[in-house]
Parts: C-alpha cells; structure tokens; sequence
C-alpha cells in the first residue's frame, strides 16, 4: 500500500483496526525499552532476546499489513539481527544494544509521525545500515540464514493477519475515546453540585420537620442518592486512570543516555509503577521527570572517582517512588550524590542577577534550595548536551504549577537531594477548604493547602514593610486576604486569626483569613464571556445552599499578591 494514501481513506472498520494498532504499537514499545535494558545486563539471555524477536516480529505484521512500511522494514531487519543473536550464532555487544536501542527511538519517532497523520518518509539508511553491520561480526554463519529469512518473512498469510489483529477478541476490555469521559465526568460534576444542594436541603427539612414520616423518607433517599453519586464519580474517575508506569517505564532510558554521557554509575531504582492517576495528569509528568532524572544524575550524582575519594561505592543510587496519598500523589525522586551547597546556589544567583546581595544573606536555606527552579539558573560552569541551559528545573515548576501541584525540595551537601511532587488524582472534581473573609466566602483547592495555623495578633511581625510569622523555622511571608480583595475589615479582629498556608509550586505564602467554613467538594465551573478572566480566580462553584462562590487559582493568586505586595517565600 501507499503510505501516504492509506490512512486518510479509511472506512469505519479499517479505522477502528488502525486505532487498535496504535495501541498495540505503542505497548509494543513499552515492552521493548525493559526488555533491551534487561538485554544490557544479561546479553546472552535467550528469553530476553526472544522476547524483543516476538515484540518485533509483531510489530513488522501489523505494519507491514496496514501500509506503514518503513516501520516494518525496520522491524524487519532487527528481526533479522536478533534473529542471529538469539540463535548463538553471534553475541550481543554493547555496540549492538546501542543500535537496537536507537531502532526502539526511531520506530517511536514513525509511530509518533503515524499517529499525526504525517507519513513522509524519514531517512533511514544509516540505522538500517548499522543493523546489517551488526549481522556481518560472523559472515560464514549467517549470510544464507539470513537471506532465507528475508524471503520468507516479508509478506504474510491472511491467517497470520487474523493471529495479529484479531487477537484487542477474547479481551475484557474496550476502548473509549478521552473526549467522551470527559463529557461524562462534567455531567458527574453537575450531579455533584445537585447532590450538595440536596443534602442541605434536605437537612433543613429535617432539622424543621422531625417527627414527619415523609422527611424521614426524603432523609434517606437523600442518603441513598449521596452514596450513589459517591460511587458513580469514583467509578468515572477509574476509567480515567492509567498506571504511572507509563511515564516511569521511559526514565531508565533517559538515566542510560546520561551515564554514557558523563561516564557515571547510577542504580536506578524504581517503585510504585502501579500507583494510577488521571490520564491528563500523567501526559503533564513526563518532561518533568526527564528533567528530573537528568538532574538527579549530571548535577547529583558525582563521578566513579570523586565517589571513592569520599568513600561512597563506585555506583550512585537514584530512587524514584510514587504511592497514593488520600486524593494526591507523591512522587519522590531520591539520590545520594553531592548535595545542593546552598552557599554556592546563593553566589550563583548573585552573580547572575537574580537575587541582590542583602537578599542571599536573608534568604534561609529552603528560599535557596528553590533558586534551582527559576528560569535561567543553572549551576553548570559550560553548557553540554544535558544540561547547562538554565531550563530544566525550570520546566518542573511550570508544568506541575499547571496541575496545581507543590514541589518540595530538600537537600544535604555530601548526602543527597530528595525533591517530592504532589499532585493531584484529577482535576475534574477537586476537595476545596472554604475560607470567609468580611462577608465573602472563597474555596481554595485542598491540594494547595500545606498547613492552617492559629495565630495572635502578637505573632506577626514586619520585616522590610512586609507582614511575616515565623512558622517553626521558617519565616513566612502572609496576606490579610480583606486587602487583596480590596474590602474593608468592618469588624473587630479577634485574638485568634486563622493562616491558611498555601504553596504553588515551589511558592509559599499565608492567608490571613477571618473564618474557616469546612471542606466541601467543588465543581469548578467557568466565569463565563462577561466577566471573562479575572486574575487569581480559578472558576466559580455553587454551594449547597444555591450561593455562588468563586475559587482561587492559588498560583495566579500568588503572583497576584507578589506583584501588588512584594515577593513572596
């Protein structure tokens, strides 16, 4: 077939196998980056390398039979490699596994290219050429074996078509296009808001009504109701969700291209592949632990040498763990290299401008540790391939601020750094703290909560015209939220104001609030074309009693008050 001519003339049948292929591919090569690293350490495992011969094999019958041939040319010729391997009849180098690891980047790069629609064919010649190269170690071996192979196996029966294709048949499982749950899970939200209008509706009769037979009655189907709705979200909110192994399954890869770069040693260890998490979600975390794990290895992790001098074994050791946390997820990304020494990140940003002299002197060491996240800021003397830009750290902060996520960073000169994200399960229907200030009530998104504080008016102090309270051993910037908000306190401050701290990213700030009013579940709706954007508010929800509140948009918010009210911890 044409490559160029066969996916846009699909008909309904042809499509649906084309979808089914695009997912069988891409598990494909989720298989085959672990299987060619579990190649990597044992070379003569014949179950590995049978493994990565069947994944290929596949992967060439399903391209070959829907026109995608330059993919399955190139299946086909490391088929015919690994054909030789796993016989015995020549031995896996690691030449060899360099270039079957760079045959798994390009075949992701032309399913990336079919997926879009774009089939023009890309250069090819060298990898395949590297292919050949790897079968002529032993010639006298292999040359009829693997030009018999070539006859035989480029064109297959309708019957093995079947074997492939039709297999996505005895499954459980079908597929639902994302679009379709979202719009299920927005009719949830809704069923949500109705829910907790019908619950303290419902109260109210009761309360006013007791001894009535029929407010019993409406009690209880209210009860029945509330728990159904409980359970259909958490129902919705599972088809959802997809392991974390889908992001994690591509770091050992990224830890190996760095090492062959710097000449390092890293264990890379990983934990909590299962842990799932909203599909959105999971499409967000990737460049933020590609980064991560660069970090954690160029910057972290110190040469062979430099180990031995201080007495560390010759490997480092990078731990990544995810486990579920209530409606969060904690993911913690550990090594036991050099450290961050925060003295040096202070004089860096000195010299670059970012923060003045008087500032690096205040600054405690958490500010410090969380200069490693503004744009530009890199510790590195050169710049390299792998880092040096001043960008990814950087891009850790910007994408988990954008799932309303915090980043925590702690680190050791001579232990290690740990740095924690926690993000999120999904941001479709999210826990919210109600806070009331003057007459206003707010929801604050949960996940943004680190702490509440009670405090007097006593324990706020001014440093530089800034209101702070110190917090254990932190010094904390705070916001009287009347301010911001631009109304007056009419009232009488009592002596036990409540701090709401929040953090956005790597940012923390307090909310000097008059009231807590509870935890509620919020459906974040639009402001809608009239009022449009307004800076620091997220959306606006209903409450059960039918009032309007609006929600903030903690990171917005933020910047908000650093730009009217000075910077912020």
């Amino acid at each position: 077939m044409d490559d160029e001519k066969t996916v846009p003339g699909f008909d309904e049948e042809m499509r649906e196998i084309f979808e089914s292929y695009l997912v069988e591919a891409r598990e494909i090569l989720d298989h085959l980056s672990q299987d060619l690293l579990a190649l990597e350490k044992a070379p003569s495992d014949v179950n590995v390398l049978n493994n990565i011969f069947r994944e290929m094999h596949t992967l060439k019958g399903t391209s070959l039979f829907l026109g995608f041939s330059q993919i399955a040319e190139l299946a086909h010729t490391s088929e015919d490699l690994l054909n030789i391997l796993r016989k015995g009849e020549c031995i896996a180098t690691s030449e060899i596994i360099d270039v079957l690891i760079d045959v798994h980047k390009t075949a992701g790069v032309l399913l990336q290219r079919i997926e879009s629609r774009n089939l023009q064919p890309i250069e090819m010649e060298s990898i395949l050429e590297k292919l050949r190269k790897g079968m002529q170690q032993q010639p006298s071996l292999i040359q009829e074996p693997a030009a018999e192979t070539s006859k035989k196996e480029t064109t297959m029966r309708p019957a093995e078509f079947s074997d492939i294709l039709l297999r996505q048949v005895v499954d459980t499982t079908i597929r639902v296009d994302v679009e379709r749950l979202d719009d299920l899970m927005n009719l949830i939200g809704e069923l949500v808001l109705a829910r907790n209008r019908l619950s303290q509706a419902t109260q109210s009769l009761t309360e006013k009504y007791e001894r009535l037979d029929m407010s019993k009655q409406i009690a209880d189907v209210s009860s029945q109701i509330d728990f159904v709705t409980t359970e259909l979200q958490m129902a919705v909110m599972k088809t959802r969700m997809v392991p974390i192994d889908k992001v994690f399954s591509g770091l050992p890869f990224v830890a190996r291209e760095v090492m062959r770069t710097t000449g390092k040693e890293v264990d890379l260890q990983i934990y909590g592949k299962e842990t799932e998490l909203d599909k959105s979600i999971i499409e967000e975390l990737k460049d933020p632990l590609i980064h991560m794990i660069r970090n954690a290895v160029d910057h972290g992790i110190e040469s062979p040498e430099e180990r031995k001098i201080k007495g560390k074994p010759d490997k480092g050791i990078v731990v990544v763990n995810a486990e579920r946390d209530g409606n969060y997820i904690l993911i913690t990304m550990e090594d036991d290299g050099c450290g961050i020494d925060v003295e040096k990140t202070k004089r860096k940003a000195v010299e670059k401008g970012l923060i003045s002299e008087i500032e690096a002197t205040e600054m405690s060491k958490s500010d410090a540790l969380n200069l490693i996240f503004i744009p530009g800021f890199s510790m590195k003397q050169e710049i390299t391939n792998v880092s040096g830009r001043g960008v990814g750290m950087d891009v850790v902060k910007t994408n988990i601020a954008k799932l309303k996520g915090i980043v925590q960073i702690d680190s050791n000169v001579g232990t290690g750094t740990i740095i924690t994200l926690k993000v999120p399960l999904t941001l479709a229907i999210i826990q919210g703290l109600l806070i009331k200030v003057v007459d206003e009530i707010f929801a604050v998104p949960l996940s943004a909560v680190l702490e509440i504080v009670r405090i007097t008016p006593k324990e706020i102090y001014s440093i530089q015209g800034r209101e702070v309270i110190r917090v254990r051993d932190t010094i904390l910037p705070i916001a009287r939220m009347y301010d911001i908000i631009g109304k007056n306190q009419t009232v009488q401050q009592s002596a036990v104001s409540y701090v709401v701290i929040v953090g956005w990213a790597e940012k923390r700030i307090g909310l000097l609030v008059d009231s807590l009013q509870g935890q509620k579940e919020v459906v974040i709706k639009t402001l809608g074309n009239y009022l449009g954007d307004v800076p620091g508010i997220a959306g606006s929800t209903i409450l059960g009693d039918g009032s309007v509140i609006l929600v903030i948009d903690v990171g917005r918010f933020i910047d908000l008050i650093a730009h009217h009210f000075g910077k912020v911890a």
